[in-house]
């Protein structure tokens, strides 16, 4: 029997540790790859952590588990319904796995299946387990299943760490797609210097955006976003103005066409309820971050200035293809990202809550 080393938990507040498994055969309409690179979120041992005391009402799997959540390889073996991948084929795999039945599945709207889970990281559904029994293999191993639904071709100019990005990539992508961002129109990125703000501001300019105002802490990280596009970047320091005058100011008065919130946990309610008021008549707010405290709305500013508030989650896989063909016509540029590389034997260091010095530009990848 094949076999392979996988990053295991088998307790909270324990390190992960190595096993050697067996190498998993793909069932019909699954593929098998070959890990190349998995994207991490450097934190992420306190995350898992306190995840259950955080989120209760949404699982994780049970131990032992492989996590991983953005795994980029090589297809090794298909199984035999499996009709356009083939071995061989450079690809990233989108962790969003859920029943396929649904309504919402059946429209392409897999993220509001019931079952919606990121594989490799936790279920927004109590029966999730159910998605984790299919599929048990996160991106800290070897080798693991997807299904053929869940992949992205990458074109020869993408590396394999850049792939290990695309979580990030396409969440940012995504709320752009739910603001219905395109050519000549104002965004403001709250949050610009983080990863998912330096995101949206790269997919932003890829997307014909004329101007990008984003709001960040850090000045020499805001400097550095400047410097992505200067003359189509304008950033702000918080905490020296209200950022949704500045926004407004920088428009003539009507404000940005749709925001971006893309700011952390812990960042003060207040923040983006400023934010919001830098929007325009008819504008977006597209809530991408992790602001975890209530917010109270003032609903008739949003029926007297028809704003549209949404939540957007994750991304779809064609989303996550029409990125790589982005990448494929030089119309994305990802030579911004620092890769910071972990063998999978240094999996805890990696996980363990490195202090990510270059905001938003820092990629850290395990490569297994």
């Amino acid at each position: 029997m094949k076999t392979m080393v996988a990053a295991r938990l088998h307790e909270l507040h324990k390190p992960m540790t190595l096993d050697t498994i067996p190498v998993p055969k793909p069932r019909p309409t699954d593929v098998v790859v070959r890990v190349k690179a998995c994207g991490i979120v450097p934190n992420m041992a306190n995350v898992i952590n306190n995840w259950p005391s955080w989120f209760p009402h949404q699982p994780l799997p049970k131990f032992p588990a492989i996590f991983g959540l953005d795994p980029a390889g090589v297809i090794e073996e298909v199984g035999e319904a499996v009709i356009n991948a083939k071995p061989g084929d450079r690809v990233y795999v989108s962790p969003l796995r859920s029943c396929g039945s649904c309504k919402a599945c059946r429209s392409g709207q897999r993220s509001q299946c019931r079952y919606y889970t990121l594989n490799g990281y936790f279920s927004t559904s109590r029966d999730g387990q159910k998605i984790f029994d299919l599929y048990p293999y996160g991106g800290f191993g070897e080798y693991m299943t997807a299904p053929e639904y869940s992949l992205v071709n990458l074109p020869d100019n993408i590396s394999f760490e850049q792939a290990g990005r695309f979580g990030y990539l396409g969440t940012s992508y995504g709320a752009l797609k739910n603001a219905g961002a395109g050519p000549g129109q104002v965004a403001l990125i709250d949050g610009i210097t983080g990863t998912l703000g330096v995101a949206a501001t790269v997919l932003g300019l890829a997307m014909g955006l004329s101007r990008i105002l984003g709001t960040g802490r850090d000045e020499e990280l805001l400097r550095r976003v400047k410097a992505l596009a200067p003359d189509r970047i304008e950033v702000m320091r918080l905490g020296e103005g209200s950022s949704g005058e500045w926004a407004k100011a920088m428009t003539g008065g009507d404000g940005a066409d749709f925001a971006i919130s893309a700011l952390g946990a812990k960042a003060p309610v207040a923040t983006m309820l400023d934010s919001m008021k830098g929007v325009r008549r008819g504008g977006k707010v597209v809530n991408v971050g992790g602001v975890a405290d209530d917010l109270p709305i003032d609903v008739k500013w949003l029926m007297d200035e028809q704003i549209q508030l949404i939540g957007s989650n994750w991304f779809t896989t064609a989303q996550g293809q029409e990125m790589a063909d982005m990448v494929a016509t030089g119309t994305l540029d990802l030579s911004y990202l620092q890769h910071r590389k972990f063998p999978l034997s240094q999996v805890n260091e990696a996980i363990s809550g490195l202090k990510d010095r270059e905001g938003g530009f820092s990629n850290y990848v395990v490569l297994p």
